[in-house]
């Protein structure tokens, strides 16, 4: 029953897959991606059709079959070599030529086991090497199905995807039909016969298949070339062993077994003293480079691992000097590198480096010409022509310094160049297997170099900026105590003129010795704001009656100029005397210094919508509404001849600093009005503060 569905079934596929090949030859379409289809459906029908009339197991449907196989591998080929870049047409040639030996291998033996040595035991002698030379072929052959399918570009996948399912339906078919072939299974002849039924199933893809478009764009990376050119050097390995061990059974007789072991043991033995070697590693991916792609390098692949290193975050991480060490010697594949740096005076100095420890840097690395002929040309030395010949007539040749030419490591000098100025460079060591720069090295390099440069350059702005702000700091700071010692200075001042008259007096004695200490321990208030971290006296905000800071500034200002407290209840505010006090006697300052000599500033203490608050109000000259946005808190800004110009810039800072605001009103000719808000005290904090004070 199964024979006769076998046989019906290959005729069917036999006739339909003819028609195909007929169909596919009278196209206009003439791409050779589709005559090569053509080519494979015209072998499939003879396959079929041999499976009918002779039996799927005859030699003539298995040498068929391989022919078959080999149509549609050539299909692959040809979209393949379609799509891809020249870069890769090598490694393809090489991966589909080993196939293409394989299926030729395999042919061959079965053609030499059904008519060259006819008879049923010289079928069973290499009934099993027949097999797994199939398993080899289906394999690869599927691999390369997804090796096509996965490096389509998404837009080009439309048009292969029936041809690519049909093609794993029938290479997975035959992957389990051989795989019990070769375990010896008596499953296989049901299998076999059944292929037919398969193949016909298979036709509708097929036909969809050719009515689409067969264009493709390819971009196979070099990470799947080399695990490609793994698997087939893994199959390369079992079929070199399957034959040898073949041969050693011929030749060796009953000592077989014996040179069998020792072939194992020296191959081993070779395996685990050469694939460890980082010196082999490096060999063998120079040689493929060389031999296998147009460029040496994978430059996407180069590029994310450049500036991945570079931008690399984290504690653990190397400072960016060394970083950039090792960014540029792992694109040149060198073993490792060292900084050198511009000095003060001219020349290079080392800065930093990466592995190569063994190496010993003067601190004078590089000469001034040196340094100048790197920034001037941009341009990679070779230190191993120059070495081999002294007498190099290039400038460059009495430049370079001794000790490089002297260290038998030393390799290249890449500059790093921003901006047409030299921030760096990084001599490189020898890598581990020994070559000359070519132009792709250099360009890479000099690109490199550049990106390189920039995250110095903006590095050391970061460590400039850093210190202009430290010094910026410090100077508005040291603005803000000369503001407050010119009002010490001025009350002093007062104090003296006063002492030439009331000097007999006790009571003015008193006032004045308290009036020195005050001002002493402003003074060292003040001088201890110019300590870093540190702003002075501060407390974190508290209730505070605003009343008695206003009171105890308006004592302090009275005997230069009438400064009057209105009267009213108290506000209980949240914040830090010291701040709160400092911040009212500038704006009182101010108010006195924009005042007539005699007319007096008032302070007014009120609560309104829930928030403290304390104006200064003063009849002065008043300002414009453009002075206020754009003159009046701006720092070292000042309208009075001997004004520093930070008062009320301070002022506000103060006051924003205890989460308040400074508004401000003026009308010129009329006057201003400054006032502080604060927010106000919670009752448990009024109660608190009321019965520390009973």
């Amino acid at each position: 029953m199964i024979g006769a569905i076998g046989q019906y079934s290959h005729a069917a596929a036999a006739a339909v897959f003819g028609l195909l090949a007929l169909w596919q030859f009278s196209r206009t379409e003439r791409r050779k991606a589709m005559v090569v289809l053509g080519v494979a459906f015209g072998l499939t029908a003879i396959w079929a059709a041999a499976a009918a009339l002779l039996g799927p197991g005859a030699a003539f449907a298995r040498a068929a079959e391989t022919a078959r196989n080999l149509g549609y591998l050539g299909y692959l080929l040809a979209l393949i070599g379609h799509g891809v870049g020249d870069d890769r047409r090598r490694f393809v040639h090489l991966v589909f030529a080993s196939l293409f030996f394989v299926g030729l291998l395999q042919g061959a033996m079965d053609i030499a086991a059904g008519l060259v040595f006819p008879g049923y035991a010289a079928e069973i002698a290499i009934q099993g090497s027949v097999a797994a030379l199939h398993l080899t072929l289906i394999i690869g052959a599927l691999l390369m199905v997804n090796l096509l399918y996965g490096s389509a570009a998404p837009e080009a996948r439309w048009g292969i995807r029936q041809t690519m399912i049909a093609l794993a339906a029938m290479w997975g078919y035959d992957l389990n039909l051989y795989t019990f072939a070769w375990l010896g299974s008596a499953a296989q002849d049901e299998l076999l016969s059944l292929r037919g039924l398969l193949m016909v199933a298979m036709v509708p893809s097929f036909i969809v298949a050719t009515r689409r478009s067969a264009g493709l764009k390819m971009k196979i990376s070099r990470q799947v070339t080399f695990r490609s050119l793994s698997l087939v050097a893994i199959f390369g390995y079992f079929g070199a062993m399957y034959l040898a061990f073949g041969a050693i059974d011929a030749v060796a007789g009953r000592r077989a077994d014996l040179v069998q072991i020792v072939l194992v043991f020296l191959m081993s033995a070779g395996a685990i003293l050469l694939l460890p070697s980082s010196r082999v590693r490096a060999w063998i991916k120079v040689k493929f480079a060389k031999h296998l792609f147009e460029h040496r390098y994978d430059y996407r692949a180069e590029w994310i691992r450049f500036n991945d290193t570079l931008a690399r975050p984290g504690d653990q991480a190397d400072p960016l000097d060394a970083r950039v060490v090792r960014a540029i010697a792992e694109i040149a594949g060198a073993e490792g590198g060292i900084l050198l740096v511009p000095r003060e005076g001219g020349g290079l100095a080392p800065s930093a480096r990466w592995k190569w420890t063994g190496l010993e840097v003067p601190p004078k690395a590089g000469g001034e010409g040196f340094a100048r002929w790197l920034e001037a040309s941009g341009h990679i030395v070779e230190i191993e022509p120059l070495r081999n010949q002294p007498a190099e007539p290039r400038p460059v040749a009495s430049l370079v310094p001794d000790w490089m030419l002297a260290s038998a490591g030393a390799w290249a000098v890449a500059p790093l160049i921003h901006r047409d100025r030299l921030a760096g460079a990084v001599l490189l060591e020898q890598p581990r297997i020994a070559r000359t720069l070519d132009w792709e090295d250099f360009d890479l390099l000099k690109i490199a170099g550049r990106q390189a440069a920039s995250y110095l350059a903006e590095a050391q702005s970061h460590e400039k900026l850093a210190e202009s702000r430290r010094f910026d700091e410090f100077n508005r700071r040291f603005a803000f105590i000369l503001h407050d010692i010119k009002n010490i200075v001025s009350q002093l001042s007062l104090v003296a003129r006063n002492a030439e008259r009331h000097a007999d007096n006790p009571e003015f004695r008193a006032d004045m010795v308290a009036t020195l200490r005050g001002s002493v321990d402003k003074m060292n208030a003040l001088l201890a704001r110019l300590a870093p971290n540190e702003r002075g006296p501060t407390e974190e905000p508290r209730p505070i009656g605003l009343r008695h800071v206003a009171q105890s500034v308006a004592a302090q200002k009275s005997p230069s100029h009438p400064v009057l407290l209105a009267p009213g209840e108290e506000a209980l505010a949240l914040a830090d005397p010291h701040r709160i006090e400092t911040a009212l006697a500038h704006i009182v300052q101010n108010a006195i210094d924009a005042s007539p000599e005699a007319t007096p500033v008032r302070i007014e203490v009120r609560e309104a919508q829930g928030e403290a608050r304390i104006a200064v109000r003063d009849r002065g000259a008043g300002m414009s509404g453009d002075f206020i946005r754009n003159e009046l808190f701006r720092p070292f800004s000042s309208s009075k001849e001997t004004g520093f110009g930070v008062g009320a810039f301070e002022a506000r800072a103060l006051v924003g600093e205890m989460g308040g605001r400074l508004e401000v009103e003026s009308r010129e000719g009329e006057g201003s009005c400054f006032t502080i808000i604060l927010p106000l005290a919670s009752q448990d904090a009024r109660d608190s503060d009321e019965r520390m004070s009973a």
